[in-house]
């Protein structure tokens, strides 16, 4: 035998492993929740939730309580039929200890206890438990009410205990779970992201009142910040409260719902005057934020029915130019809610749905009600004919637009933009680039960078504003064409479909690096309107991050530290001048320009001491109402914004 043949470790029968109950859980989470960052911790209070909503659906739950503790442990509450205690001959075991402890074990299997649901395969609450350092669950039942506590997914005592009595028609479940931190990258549930589902889910289960309390903070009272929502009017409301800061073009939302082969289909939508469109999927309840086929049923009706019924009246009679798939959901915002008996998605993440008869389910639902409602309505059809009339327009002028900008695309053979100071790299997965604000600080951070992998690209003052730009425009903006021809990605049509082309994308890290002030945060959103509108498959894929150049430096002689928030600042004085602060000198940072090249290096652009923030989206949702809000026309929903976001702002002196 070989010394090389020695030294490899032997493999044998006893190395094959066979994991048990929920060790695999604790083992890979990303194969069952996503991952282990802040999105994963989420994904566990919407798998809790989506077992409250789903007795919802099935006609026994009117009311559901959240409640966010001040150690970060989440109850939901519902009052629900309750899950099921009594014993599971199969396993011996109580039903409550099978759910919350087997992978594939659950109530929905059976098409008598949920004629729809969105955990059909009962991983869900079984993979808190698993990755939760507590789980409680509590039942009402039957007149009376047990509990069961577990560890890590290991029951602490078996079967449930009894804890005291109720009304026989007070039944109900509560789950309270705390994650495990040693498995999540920071245990810290974000309210905003909780009530943003929440008030998704009021809006998609009309009538159902859902009561979101945290007790980690409170009001003038003294009480727990508490929020309820209800909607009467289910996606109507829910169209009404994405568009709140657009301009209608239509008086109320077109609403249809129907009922064919067991599949329920709902839409709310309405036409306004923005140039980008906004459709919100949903598949029993699940966010499809990645579409799917009740989507393309959609788009096909849409389409279908809008250009018959524009055919038919002579509308289109006089174009010169073909009227695209696209033209017909400009300024068009909806929301799209199936419930399907045995729903397929892509992955357990449940974001795009695959169920091959939802195309034509849909497209046969949705289009016979346009269909009828645009007979019933001639002078809202002819409203909204004349708006398709106009994309169409313009985007044959953006075509020829783009074409020109892409005509000059380094990667078709032209060059790249004169202001780019590119690296030597061309390993896009090793290669950056940073889009500065200025050309002063662009020149400083051409002599800071590090050549090899980094690249520049300054741009002059604030780019243009998107959400207010026909899209000709856009594709004639000089900084926006730079960026464009910079990155290596172009636009192209696919079947009809407006597409962004990233096979060619340059660098793996775009980084957005502006002023620590007002002006600085202003092109920030106006870039990542850009990025959200037109580049989104670069924000999909984990490729767009903000840099954080300090606020501070605070210095003592020769010592000196870089501080980046208030509360560093306070820290550093301290330290550096031991109780007496008279002898340390504080330096705030209000441009890049500010800092001369070796210290926008250390502080900002060395990746082994900077700080790079990940853009990421949420709520495609609020992403859309968010952006319409800030940069839109509509002032009062800006003046609100700002208003009830006020208490997060800080004064940086």
């Amino acid at each position: 035998m070989s010394e090389e043949e020695k030294k490899t470790p032997s493999y044998g029968a006893d190395d094959i492993r066979a994991l048990k109950g929920l060790e695999a859980v604790r083992m890979r989470p990303g194969m069952y929740v996503g991952g282990t960052d802040s999105r994963a911790l989420h994904h566990l209070l919407n798998e809790v939730l989506d077992n409250s909503i789903d007795e919802a659906l099935a006609g026994h739950c009117d009311q559901i309580d959240i409640i966010i503790h001040e150690n970060n442990s989440i109850t939901v509450k519902d009052n629900g039929r309750g899950i099921p205690i009594g014993i599971n001959k199969d396993s011996g075991l109580s039903a409550l200890e099978l759910v919350m402890t087997e992978l594939h074990a659950g109530g929905k299997f059976d098409k008598n206890n949920y004629k729809v649901s969105g955990g059909l395969n009962g991983v869900g609450v079984s993979c808190v438990n698993a990755l939760s350092n507590v789980l409680i669950a509590k039942v009402k039942r039957g007149g009376i009410q047990v509990e069961q506590e577990f560890s890590k997914g290991a029951p602490l005592y078996s079967p449930p205990k009894e804890i005291g009595k109720c009304d026989v028609e007070d039944t109900g479940t509560s789950v309270t779970f705390l994650p495990d931190d040693t498995i999540f990258d920071e245990v810290l549930f974000i309210h905003e992201k909780i009530s943003t589902r929440i008030r998704e889910m009021s809006f998609l289960n009309r009538k159902v009142k859902m009561i979101l309390t945290d007790e980690r903070e409170k009001d003038e009272k003294g009480a727990f910040i508490s929020e309820t929502f209800f909607s009467e009017n289910g996606l109507i409301d829910f169209v009404k409260f994405i568009d709140v800061a657009k301009t209608p073009i239509i008086a109320e939302p077109i609403y249809v719902t129907s009922e064919d082969e067991g599949v329920e289909v709902e839409v709310a939508m309405e036409y306004n005057t923005s140039y980008s469109e906004n459709i919100v999927a949903y598949c029993n309840n699940i966010n499809t934020y990645n579409g799917g086929t009740h989507v393309n049923g959609f788009k096909r009706a849409v389409t279908h029915y809008f250009k018959k019924y524009a055919e038919a009246n002579g509308y289109f009679a006089k174009l010169k130019f073909k009227v695209s798939g696209e033209d017909f959901r400009e300024g068009l915002t909806a929301v799209i809610s199936v419930k399907v008996p045995s729903p397929q998605f892509k992955s357990q993440t449940k974001d795009e749905v695959t169920n091959s008869e939802l195309t034509s389910i849909v497209s046969k639902c949705v289009g016979e009600g346009i269909e009828n409602y645009l007979e019933e309505n001639p002078k809202i059809a002819k409203t909204i004919i004349d708006k398709i009339i106009i994309a169409a327009t313009a985007r044959n002028a953006a075509i020829k637009a783009r074409e020109a900008v892409q005509r000059k695309n380094v990667m078709s053979g032209a060059g790249l933009p004169g202001k780019l100071s590119d690296c030597s790299s061309k390993d896009p997965a090793a290669s950056e680039i940073y889009l500065v604000e200025g050309d002063s600080a662009g020149g400083t951070a051409k002599q800071g960078r590090d050549r090899y992998f980094q690249a520049i690209m300054p741009l002059r003052g604030k780019i243009l504003n998107v959400e207010k730009a026909m899209e000709h425009k856009i594709y004639e903006n000089e900084e926006i064409k730079n960026m464009f021809m910079a990155l290596g990605v172009r636009i192209e049509m696919v079947d009809g479909e407006r597409k962004l082309n990233i096979e060619k994308l340059r660098y793996h890290k775009i980084v957005i690096m502006t002023d620590a002030d007002v002006d600085g945060s202003h092109i920030t959103t106006l870039i990542l309107t850009f990025f959200f509108r037109y580049l989104r498959p670069l924000v999909e894929q984990g490729y767009v991050y903000i840099a954080q150049p300090p606020l501070y430096q605070v210095k003592k002689g020769k010592s000196f530290q870089y501080c980046w928030s208030e509360e560093d600042r306070i820290q550093a004085i301290e330290r550096l001048g031991k109780g007496n602060d008279t002898s340390v000198h504080v330096q705030r940072y209000k441009g890049l320009g500010e800092m001369n090249a070796e210290q926008l290096w250390e502080t900002t652009m060395d990746p082994t001491t900077r700080t790079l923030k990940k853009v990421v989206v949420d709520s495609y949702t609020e992403a859309d109402r968010v952006f319409s809000t800030l940069m839109g026309d509509e002032v009062p929903p800006r003046r609100e914004f700002i208003e009830s976001h006020a208490k997060f702002a800080k004064l940086i002196i």
